[in-house]
């Protein structure tokens, strides 16, 4: 009997990552084999952005993509443009159906009723050494430029036992690395009363047996408290690195944006963790060009930057959304303007990770091997612990191996160790 073929395309954060990786595992195990170039498809599924006009345009263009490259009998638009245009998207030839956030994890059973699909979960991650792992969904904060509470509702999270169980099957299948993901996982509260913390979640999952590395995507500074830097710093297999999110280093511009946090909450967030391991490392997301965003302001972000010396600042420019606040505030910044301020952002970024790396040369670090060198074909790319890239020379090494090395020389795509 013929297989039958499907092609899922994600655009995004982490967390539709992993929920296409689930759509990935549920048709696979149904027989489902992926579609080359040029086959037609029975199924494709795209796995929509809305959180920039930019995020928008990418997912219509994937969408027309696919029914032009696949020509599938059933091509399945869903996520969070989805949720928020399903009209419009419904116009476009090829989409037969448009399934929201909230019918997500449905979204095989809803299409073909008459199956019996899997669950809803993972348990391998295609084409990565690290495991994304959705603990929560949803978020409560509706700062003033962000869409996404609209289009993925309120906090909701999955139950201790639920992630532990799927944990421990990522193990198994020999992932050393697991990212605990979310849409803000601060908020996490595993659908008990009474609540179940972050901070024990990451201890429960330190213990799972064979697991290696365990981090955190992001989360805001005033949701590391005491417990969840303990249960960081001192556990047994977490990564000495997080991700706060920053998003500017004004307090004017954060307050604008509704943020429930000040630049000095930021820094004394970051000054208790470098306390307790001062080997942390951080990286961060940044909006630039917010409404009003002046001079003065824009460098209280660039010398945030520079204060912190984070590892890795990813930079986003200003996107009006649909229903926010920020889209009707006035002092939008021009595109010119725009433009200038991210060139100085990246030069300011590039500069200070470059610093943070210059310290580790001549040490010795662990690091876990994750894909080819971008630049030299001889070397592999990984991570070290608290997330500063290295360079690794092939010589029978290959992905997901973790290694002890030397680094010899820092360089602008990262640290790199020569020989053995």
């Amino acid at each position: 009997m013929k297989r039958k073929k499907f092609k899922v395309v994600t655009l995004g954060c982490r967390t539709n990552q992993y929920e296409s990786q689930a759509y990935i595992d549920q048709l696979k195990k149904e027989g489902y084999r992926e579609a080359t170039s040029g086959e037609k498809a029975d199924v494709c599924i795209v796995n929509t952005c809305t959180v920039t006009e930019s995020a928008d345009k990418r997912s219509r263009y994937q969408i027309r993509k696919m029914a032009r490259d696949y020509d599938p009998k059933n091509l399945i638009v869903t996520g969070c443009l989805a949720q928020r245009a399903e009209q419009e998207l419904k116009q476009i030839p090829g989409v037969t159906h448009t399934i929201g956030n909230n019918e997500k994890e449905r979204l095989l059973n809803l299409v073909y009723p008459e199956q019996d699909w899997p669950e809803f979960k993972i348990d391998h991650f295609d084409a990565h050494t690290r495991a994304f792992v959705k603990i929560q969904d949803g978020c409560n904060s509706y700062c003033s430029y962000c869409v996404i509470p609209f289009v993925r509702g309120r906090s909701r999270s999955k139950k201790v036992s639920t992630i532990i169980e799927e944990i421990e099957g990522l193990v198994e299948k020999g992932f050393k690395e697991i990212v605990l993901t979310g849409i803000n996982i601060g908020d996490f509260d595993g659908n008990e009363n009474p609540k179940i913390f972050l901070s024990d979640l990451v201890k429960k999952i330190d213990q799972v047996q064979g697991i290696k590395r365990l981090r955190l995507s992001s989360i805001d500074p005033d949701e590391v408290d005491d417990h969840l830097l303990d249960a960081i710093v001192n556990g047994k297999n977490t990564c000495q690195s997080m991700h706060i999110v920053l998003q500017s280093g004004s307090n004017t511009v954060l307050k604008r944006m509704r943020r429930k946090y000040t630049k000095q909450d930021f820094l004394n967030t970051v000054s208790r963790l470098k306390k307790a391991s001062p080997s942390f490392t951080f990286t961060t997301d940044v909006i630039f060009g917010f409404p009003g965003e002046d001079e003065h302001e824009f460098h209280e972000t660039l010398s945030l930057i520079q204060q912190v010396k984070f590892a890795k600042v990813h930079f986003f420019p200003y996107s009006d959304r649909p229903k926010t606040r920020a889209s009707r505030m006035p002092g939008k910044i021009c595109p010119k303007l725009m433009n200038e301020r991210k060139q100085k952002l990246q030069k300011v970024a590039d500069e200070t990770a470059f610093r943070t790396r210059d310290e580790y040369v001549g040490k010795t670090v662990d690091v876990l091997l994750e894909s080819q060198g971008k630049t030299n074909p001889k070397y592999l790319m990984g991570h070290t612990d608290n997330f500063l890239p290295v360079l690794v020379p092939k010589k029978g090494r290959r992905t997901n191996d973790l290694i002890s090395i030397v680094c010899k020389e820092n360089t602008l795509e990262g640290l790199v160790a020569y020989g053995d």
